[in-house]
């Protein structure tokens, strides 16, 4: 059974990434779907889309790789996801910032 959770949410994540990277999501991108105008147009958003939607399909790739090692596996995950969280927020912030 926690395998089906697993490749469940794995599937999930690399949908989601695949309909953001193509255009079709930006509502499902936190923080944006609820900013104003003004703040929508001071956002790159094709910048944005290609992070997020890549952050989900590493994630989404990563997950079952690392979850089922033997040894360490959900720690390294967790690590993986936390540190790529935080390059992500970075990034978001600088990078897929309009100039």
């Amino acid at each position: 059974m926690e395998n089906i959770v697993i490749y469940a949410l794995m599937a999930l994540m690399v949908v989601l990434g695949i309909v953001i990277l193509k255009g079709k999501g930006d509502g499902l991108i936190a923080g944006y779907n609820t900013a104003s105008k003004d703040e929508r147009d001071k956002v790159n958003i094709k910048r944005l889309r290609l992070l997020v939607g890549v952050l989900l399909l590493l994630s989404g790739g990563l997950m079952p790789l690392l979850l089922t090692m033997e040894v360490m596996g959900g720690l390294v995950y967790t690590v993986v996801i936390i540190v790529g969280a935080l390059v992500g927020i970075i990034l978001a912030n600088t990078w897929a910032m309009k100039k």
